[in-house]
């Protein structure tokens, strides 16, 4: 399990509580809701979006800075306008406090991921603007979001959303996946990945939205490569002469990481929900793909070995 370094000091100014909002709305919309797989899930649907940016949305986009961003209903939630509903995250001040709850450990990954992507992309890095925990719905940039789509990131706030209920309720119940406390930090990682992708100028580069070397899941797929960076980064700077924030990380923390990609895969949650593999419809890749991308980011630990959209088509399906 990682360990943190019980000396270091957090910083709270990006991660805020939302409160509750109303169930109700969610991404929804004709033809718009977003499923999480449950006995109404339709059988094949491959749009079920743990780890979704904008990509299961994308049937409907407008462009904004050059960036597709999706048009969703509405845009501020019952619990606010985003200022923090808790002292939910207050007492989180060190990596003692990240080593004995999980709420403080989140803080404490933001801190590293946000470290990590300052020295890798030197100026043109710019921090997520936070990471927003809630329940029920929460308003975004984006439109209204509700618990059932899963952790996500708004390119037009630069904000993750997360339901912390997720990983319990949805991700290891309902499709299968792990258990562990850094499930969520591959997610967040994913996620951050995601902001990464809009920094560089990716996401203004999809336009195909479905199949297994769809702009989409190249999108996805280099959330994922970008994700195994971090990890490569968290588990070789594991000792610092006690400065470092992460103090240790262990092969079964990295299992997690690709065991949580796997369950994600477009195949088998198409699996899951009783529908037919389809890879005609992916946009976020098969197990095999996202575990694939996850292991280059995590061996060769390099911006340029995750460009997923100068990849070939057998490059992307992981077989180049």
């Amino acid at each position: 399990m990682v360990r943190f370094n019980p000396k270091a000091r957090l910083d709270r100014s990006r991660i805020r509580e939302r409160g509750r909002g109303s169930s109700a709305g969610g991404l929804g919309g004709a033809g718009m809701r977003l499923p999480i797989p449950s006995g109404a899930a339709g059988g094949g649907c491959g749009s079920i979006v743990l780890l979704v940016v904008i990509v299961g949305v994308m049937l409907l986009v407008q462009q904004c800075g050059g960036v597709n961003i999706p048009v969703l209903p509405g845009g501020t939630d019952e619990a606010g306008s985003g200022a923090d509903t808790s002292q939910r995250y207050g007492e989180c001040e060190s990596g003692e406090d990240a080593n004995a709850s999980q709420d403080c450990a989140r803080v404490a990954v933001e801190n590293s991921l946000t470290d990590y992507w300052e020295g890798e992309l030197g100026d043109r890095f710019e921090a997520i603007s936070a990471i927003n925990t809630f329940s029920g719905s929460v308003g975004t940039e984006c439109g209204n979001a509700g618990s059932d789509v899963g952790p996500f990131y708004c390119p037009a706030d630069r904000g993750i959303y997360l339901d912390t209920t997720f990983f319990d309720t949805v991700l290891e119940q309902q499709l299968g996946g792990p258990d562990g406390g850094f499930v969520e930090f591959y997610v967040l990682a994913h996620e951050y990945g995601h902001h990464i992708s809009n920094l560089l100028g990716f996401m203004g580069q999809v336009q195909t939205q479905q199949g297994a070397t769809s702009d989409a899941t190249r999108l996805e797929l280099q959330a994922d490569c970008y994700a195994g960076m971090w990890v490569r980064h968290a588990t070789s700077t594991e000792d610092e002469g006690g400065e470092g924030l992460i103090s240790d990380i262990t092969t079964e923390d990295i299992r997690l990481s690709q065991e949580a990609a796997a369950a994600v895969g477009d195949d088998a949650i198409q699996r899951k929900t009783g529908g037919q593999v389809n890879p005609e419809t992916w946009n976020h890749g098969s197990s095999e793909q996202r575990m694939h991308w996850f292991d280059v980011g995590y061996e060769q630990g390099e911006l340029d070995a995750c460009d997923t959209f100068a990849a070939s088509e057998s490059e992307v399906l992981g077989q180049g």
